[in-house]
């Protein structure tokens, strides 16, 4: 009997329980930056710190709090062109942003705002919930009620009772994930950027004793 088979302190039953729970998206992460290159440092950080500002100022215009809003340092690097032989392009200055919506309604048009203001890179909108706590707790409370069921089926094959619990052990095997969704229309823009759900997940297993028949 090799050890898949075996069982060398049995004790009970141990059952694993997942359960996700889907919610519409409340809050958006845009997440844009700033790439300008001049021939001198000096320059390429003020065409950035330029852009910086007027991305802010697009942001108050449309009520967007300075606290949603993160901003790196401006970073400094040097370019070169690799062909036949090296060639220096200049200084870049970059900045990024994590701009944090709660009002949907305005995703698309605070997004081509912010890019006419300067920010040539977009690197993505990240869909999220603000009660993701309360949304995990339920999951958590149904991987609870599926890992018992589960028990509950294997216990009645086997003919025997269910103890109480001795054992419970988290599992984050799914983290939280979020989806984007974009309609299909095309003409005006209403709807072409929209959100689709977010899935929080929750596993756990559980430990019981056994009773006999």
């Amino acid at each position: 009997m090799n050890g898949t088979q075996s069982i060398d302190a049995p004790w009970g039953v141990s059952v694993f329980g997942a359960a996700s729970v889907d919610a519409a998206p409340d809050l958006a992460r845009l997440r844009v930056a700033i790439e300008q290159t001049r021939n001198k440092p000096g320059e390429a950080f003020a065409a950035t710190r330029g852009g910086v500002n007027r991305i802010r100022e697009v942001l108050r215009g449309h009520g967007v709090p300075d606290t949603a809003v993160s901003t790196s340092r401006l970073n400094l690097s040097s370019q070169w062109a690799y062909g036949g032989e090296r060639t220096f392009l200049g200084y870049e200055c970059t900045a990024s942003f994590v701009i944090e919506l709660r009002d949907l309604d305005i995703l698309e048009t605070v997004l081509v705002d912010v890019v006419d203001a300067g920010a040539n890179q977009v690197e993505g909108v990240e869909f999220d919930v603000s009660t993701k706590k309360e949304l995990r707790a339920q999951a958590r409370t149904a991987a609870v009620a599926a890992a018992l069921e589960k028990a509950a089926l294997y216990a009645a094959a086997a003919e025997v009772r269910l103890g109480p619990v001795v054992h419970i052990k988290d599992v984050d095997s799914e983290q939280p994930q979020s989806y984007r969704g974009h309609s299909q229309n095309s003409g005006s823009g209403e709807g072409d950027l929209t959100p689709g759900k977010v899935t929080v997940s929750a596993g756990v297993v559980i430990g019981l004793s056994l009773t006999g028949s």
